[in-house]
Order: structure tokens, then C-alpha cells, then sequence
């Protein structure tokens, strides 16, 4: 049975090494709210927001200009039963040149559709790839969270 992780890419002109530090600057595309050092092997960072979704990941792989991997070291969804939910997946970048461009693959190995959160969570992934960080690889300028609700949470109502 093939697994169905939750995945999603986009094709960019910038290059690989361009797209590679877009991806380590997680505060310009997912979260100005990151505590932690989130850019080589081995640190960790935390990403809360008040008491409905808090996660500390740890980077796990970085091939510089084609990969990096995080993984899930404890997360927390206050709108979920079953409270492992993202524990102990991992969160795939692979970058790749195709076609005189540059490929992103990214994967959360883990996220799959039995998951409670699985729906906010897809939503939520595809946004931020497809759209902040999407953003900051081509024009500089990502669409991260910042002070205010994540506007998929917002609209599902998790708030």
C-alpha cells in the first residue's frame, strides 16, 4: 500500500542556492513567531501560537542547495483528540533543477489523511509553500504569520 504523506511543489526561475535559503528562512514564510536557530544540522526551533498549535522541530538533514529535512520533535494542536498527531514525522525540502528552473518538493512524511488535522493541515502547508514561500523565493518578501491568526485557522473556524 503506498503511503499518502502530504505533498506539494512549485517550479521557481531563481536557483537552487536561492530557493535553499528562502527554505532556512522560516521566519520570512511561515512564522515571524520562531524561537530558535532554524538554518543548519541539528538546531531547533519552536513555532507557537497562543495554546492552538505549538511544534519544536529539529533539522535533521541539510544537503546545502538540495535538501534539508525536518523533524517533529513534539507538537501540540488544541483542536485535535488524539494529541501525537505530527510527532515524530519528518518535513522534506528537495530542491532540484528542471528544466532551467528550479524545483521544490516538499513533503510532510507523516501527514496523512487519517489524521484529524490532516484537511487544516493540507490547507495550511499548501498556503505557506505555494504562496509565502513562493513569495520570498521570487520576490524577497514572504507571507509569513505575524502577530495576527493564521488565516487558514481563521477560516475553518479552529479560532
Amino acid at each position: 500500500m503506498t503511503t499518502q504523506d502530504f505533498t506539494t511543489s512549485l517550479l521557481v526561475d531563481q536557483t537552487p542556492k536561492e530557493v535553499f535559503n528562502a527554505i532556512n528562512n522560516v521566519r520570512g514564510w511561515w512564522s515571524e513567531e520562531i524561537e530558535g536557530n532554524a538554518n543548519q544540522l541539528n538546531d531547533e526551533f519552536t513555532y507557537h501560537y497562543e495554546d492552538v498549535h505549538r511544534c519544536k522541530m529539529k533539522i535533521i538533514e541539510i544537503v546545502p542547495n538540495k535538501k534539508i529535512v525536518w523533524f517533529v520533535l513534539d507538537n501540540y494542536f488544541k483542536f485535535t483528540k488524539d494529541k501525537t498527531e505530527w510527532k515524530g514525522t519528518k518535513i522534506n525540502f528537495e530542491i532540484a533543477e528542471k528544466d532551467d528552473k528550479t524545483q521544490l518538493i516538499f513533503t510532510h512524511q507523516g501527514l496523512v489523511p487519517e489524521y484529524e488535522c490532516y484537511e487544516i493541515c493540507k490547507e495550511g502547508w499548501t498556503n505557506y509553500i505555494q504562496n509565502s514561500l513562493q513569495s520570498l523565493i521570487s520576490t524577497g518578501k514572504g507571507k509569513p504569520n505575524a502577530t495576527g491568526k493564521p488565516q487558514t485557522e481563521k477560516k475553518l473556524g479552529v479560532y
